[in-house]
């Protein structure tokens, strides 16, 4: 019998099965919508964060139940136990995206098969090329990781190639916008390797912090990128357009991307999210890819 895995990130299980390690995952989390062999897999954790909340009430709520030392996850223990894991990939670069590692620790040391708990915790573009090595091995495949890595380096250094002697656009990266977040960790690198410069001047593998409208206005942006964590194409265009005087006042060119496939989550679609910054940034040299969805707003 092969071995059997959880996994307790999106962006892991994205990565598990772009290793060819499909076949070993026996759960995942509510957020898990990529591939789509992963969706009919058991869900292991559900939201504690009421649903249809607004941005701002959805902030509030995140930062009332983190400033109270409280889960933003919920856990089901019974049904880890019940699939008798051998392996439980999880993280703690951020305490929004998933369950406390700590937690996740705690709960294996009690379960019967005693499961590896490997944490996963990139913060800069680097760190999320060497996880498919860290998470190969950890399966027993290491030749696989290395071939993944490989492919997805080759493809962002083909998009800073194509724009190394390009003039370098100014880009504020906006992860949420009520309040408005400037993008941290892997997001100033990804900016960098497309051709432009971070308007706000984060340093890769600082984390998000949250900007006042003035800043962002004085970081004089060429582009602005709407990036709201976790959203999607049509949700990230509908923030936006919620918000569309301020952003119209910073007189930039702006897009509204799909954040939750190709910028939040620290996995293989990163690659993608760089092509595409790599597009809209400088289109008479990067081709738009294939199979994103953005939305151009001006």
């Amino acid at each position: 019998m092969g071995i059997r895995i959880a996994s307790l990130v999106p962006s892991a299980t994205e990565l598990l099965f772009e290793l060819g390690l499909g076949p070993s995952v026996v759960a995942v989390t509510h957020e898990c919508d990529h591939p789509a062999a992963a969706t009919s897999l058991p869900r292991l954790t559900r939201s504690m964060i009421p649903a249809g909340l607004d941005p701002a009430d959805i902030d509030a709520a995140v930062r009332e139940r983190v400033g109270a030392g409280e889960s933003l996850y919920g856990l089901d223990c019974d049904l880890l136990e019940e699939l008798s894991v051998d392996l439980i990939v999880t993280q703690q670069v951020c305490e929004v995206c998933a369950v406390s590692s700590d937690d996740v620790r705690a709960i294996a040391a009690r379960l019967p098969t005693r499961p590896r708990v490997l944490s996963l915790d990139p913060s800069t573009l680097s760190d999320v090329l060497r996880d498919p090595l860290t998470l190969s091995e950890a399966a027993g495949d290491p030749a696989a990781g290395a071939r993944i890595r490989d492919d997805l380096l080759a493809r962002i250094e083909a998009v800073r190639a194509a724009t190394a002697d390009a003039p370098r656009r100014r880009v504020a990266a906006l992860e949420w916008l009520d309040p408005p977040y400037c993008g941290g960790h892997w997001i100033p690198e990804m900016i960098a390797a497309a051709g432009g410069i971070d308007a706000f001047g984060t340093v890769a593998g600082e984390r998000s912090r949250v900007v006042d409208w003035d800043e962002v206005r004085a970081a004089e942006a060429d582009v602005v990128i709407v990036m709201p964590c976790g959203l999607y194409a049509a949700e990230a265009e509908a923030e936006a357009r919620r918000h569309r005087r301020r952003l119209e006042d910073l007189g930039a060119e702006l897009h509204a991307v799909d954040a939750a496939s190709s910028f939040s989550r620290p996995g293989p679609r990163l690659a993608d999210g760089v092509e595409l910054l790599g597009h809209l940034l400088h289109p008479e040299r990067v081709p738009a890819p294939s199979g994103l969805e953005w939305r151009t707003l001006s």
